[in-house]
């Protein structure tokens, strides 16, 4: 068996949880400012985005040095109530001052395949050797990440990094999402999952072998770091509770 490489951190509740994503974040953000000079940072919907709240409050980042992607998006205008740049705006965005020209946003006027080919490419003028230097994601309890769903093709997909979707088992049905490809040039990849709903999958993910995992079990940076952070209730079903903590 080939478990998975990742560091796991085991919180007892979601604010620990929260305030330490927080300060995990505001690290690699001060490492790829000193390495490059800008921090590109991917984020997924669901309940990640309520996680982040917290980094409104500092006063030590530079936003105008932020540049920021969707690990996945649902094919809706931006103030659709689906809309992950929507829900990421109202818990954050709203209160920070990120360009809006730094935010790369979907283009939902065009039919689904353009709006993932352009993406894509605008991502590309950003940041051309596509290398995030976090990305952070979530699961359902399906085990899907991103819009990466079990038993889905786009889980071979391996010829471009963002593609569309029409058939998402997980309404709305239309999405754009990041593919494998762009996931494993990642520099550091978190997966922050909560509740007692996502045990199971939380158990395949970390401990069985590539082939039979979850969706995100298979998300494995070539040269990157992963990190799973969980509460405690997802982090039930672990043979070890003593998590590794995360590095700071």
């Amino acid at each position: 068996m080939t478990e998975c490489p990742a560091l796991v951190q085991v919180f007892d509740d979601n604010v620990e949880l929260g305030k330490r994503l927080c300060s995990f974040v505001k690290d690699r953000y001060d490492e790829a400012v000193a390495s490059r000079g800008k921090f590109h940072v991917a984020v997924s919907g669901g309940s990640l985005p309520k996680f982040l709240k917290g980094l409104s409050k500092r006063q030590d980042i530079d936003w105008t040095k932020w540049w920021v992607y969707f690990c996945d998006e649902r094919y809706v205008p931006n103030d659709d109530p689906d809309s992950n740049y929507g829900a990421l705006k109202q818990v954050l965005l709203d209160d920070i001052s990120i360009p809006d020209c730094q935010i790369l946003k979907i283009n939902s006027s065009v039919s689904v395949e353009e709006a993932a080919k352009e993406y894509e490419k605008k991502m590309r003028e950003q940041l051309p050797t596509m290398d995030l230097d976090l990305a952070l994601c979530g699961m359902g309890p399906d085990g899907h990440t991103c819009s990466l769903f079990p038993g889905h093709a786009l889980l071979s997909e391996d010829s471009v990094d963002i593609a569309p979707i029409s058939d998402s088992p997980k309404p709305p049905p239309k999405r754009i999402t990041m593919t494998y490809r762009l996931l494993r040039k990642c520099h550091q990849v978190v997966f922050v999952v909560t509740g007692e709903s996502k045990v199971p999958m939380v158990v395949s993910s970390l401990h069985d072998d590539l082939d039979k995992t979850t969706p995100a079990g298979r998300v494995r940076p070539d040269s990157g770091k992963l990190f799973w952070f969980l509460d405690s209730k997802a982090a039930a079903g672990l043979p070890d509770r003593s998590a590794t903590p995360a590095p700071n």
